[in-house]
């Protein structure tokens, strides 16, 4: 299975970028010569199917028939081991596998870790003792592998795998965080929640401490904390976690209200967090409408669509009680809806504002009649009003 991948390694133009330290080709000729064991051929197949999903100047020189040869490789593989077993017996092979190459990986992550008991030892000095390349590749292998393990068998190797995802996220490098998130995505997504237990505390911290992450993995570590925070504290909405991440995520995104791929994913993910605190949300409040009543007037439809379905998730679980927001949120809501006639989205816009308001109206009662009182004759809400009648009747 590896000659044919190895003449055509051979062929393929590779020409190391000026910043590199390693020679990514060298190190796939290696670990594909006729002396490596099946390990190396599985960690070579991994990288060369990884850089189906890469951008990293590291990976992106593998052409798409290269990793698709990698790809088939590896099943062929699979196939032949599972057909060598007694009986009717099938095993991941990728899971087999696993005891023998997480530490392998980790230890190749943990190279140029920085040593946070030394002071001094800053990117620079984690560098000079491995290249971070080095790093960055084990991290896209780690992560390819536990993509290949799904329920209920990744749930068996949780021991192997928690530890190396954590070291991948306690690393400075984004590259390398980032497929530690993308491993965890696939974690949360596959064990059951009591497996995660004992590692809980310390799977939670790291989710905290790597909120402030960088543009290119915001997305990742969202869902990455959403996931595993809900799965992790599934039964105690009052957990000191879910405040702290909700904290955490807030803070965030408050330095950076206008960074439309932050607030984007933020809001397209957050979703699951309010529905495990419900009521518990009137907490954060007082800094969450804030940012909803400003990112409802800007010059993205997508944004303004979620920020209404988030609105109205916090409107079903909590009606607003004790808060000083419902004028404030029927005024910001009108106001919008004039705002909608020149928007793309136009009727999808009016629409969620005109759920919003019948559910106002029926949570918030004469609290929000007196409100609405000053918008009732407006000419530009003569629809809007039309419903609101409506709902009464």
């Amino acid at each position: 299975l590896r000659k044919p991948i190895l003449d055509s390694l051979s062929k393929t133009p590779y020409t190391p970028q000026e910043t590199s330290t390693i020679s990514v080709k060298s190190t796939l000729e290696s670990l594909l010569s006729i002396e490596s064991p099946v390990k190396d051929f599985a960690l070579a197949c991994a990288l060369l199917s990884s850089s189906r999903c890469s951008t990293h100047e590291l990976l992106t020189w593998i052409p798409s028939q290269l990793s698709t040869a990698a790809e088939i490789a590896f099943s062929d593989l699979s196939q032949a081991y599972n057909d060598a077993l007694p009986g009717h017996e099938k095993r991941n092979l990728a899971g087999e596998l696993l005891p023998e190459i997480l530490p392998v990986l980790k230890d190749k992550i943990k190279e140029s870790s920085i040593d946070k008991s030394d002071e001094t030892d800053e990117f620079s000095a984690a560098s000079a003792r491995a290249p971070v390349g080095f790093a960055i590749l084990a991290a896209y292998q780690f992560r390819w592998f536990v993509s290949q393990i799904e329920y209920p068998d990744l749930g068996k190797m949780i021991i192997l795998v928690v530890p190396c995802a954590l070291t991948c996220l306690d690393h400075w490098s984004p590259e390398v965080k980032g497929q530690g998130m993308i491993s965890f995505i696939q974690v949360a997504k596959n064990v059951k929640a009591v497996e995660l237990d004992s590692y809980g505390d310390v799977i939670l911290d790291a989710c905290c401490q790597n909120i402030a992450s960088d543009d290119e993995i915001w997305q990742y570590v969202v869902e990455m904390s959403v996931l595993l925070v809900t799965c992790i504290q599934r039964d105690n909405p009052r957990s000191l976690w879910f405040e702290k991440m909700l904290n955490e995520m807030l803070s965030h995104l408050e330095r950076q209200p206008r960074n439309k791929e932050r607030r984007v994913a933020w809001l397209k993910l957050i979703e699951p967090i309010f529905n495990s605190i419900g009521l518990l949300i009137l907490a954060h409040i007082r800094r969450i409408f804030p940012l909803f009543f400003q990112w409802m007037h800007v010059d993205d439809d997508e944004t303004i669509l979620l920020v209404l379905k988030r609105v109205q998730t916090v409107v079903r679980l909590t009606w607003l009680r004790h808060t000083p927001y419902v004028e404030r949120l029927l005024d910001e809501l009108v106001v919008l809806f004039k705002e909608a006639a020149l928007r793309k989205a136009r009727e999808a816009i009016r629409t969620d504002i005109c759920n919003l308001l019948i559910m106002l109206q029926q949570c918030k009662g004469l609290q929000f009649e007196r409100a609405w009182n000053k918008h009732q004759d407006d000419p530009n809400l003569t629809s809007l009003a039309c419903n609101l009648s409506a709902s009464r009747e």
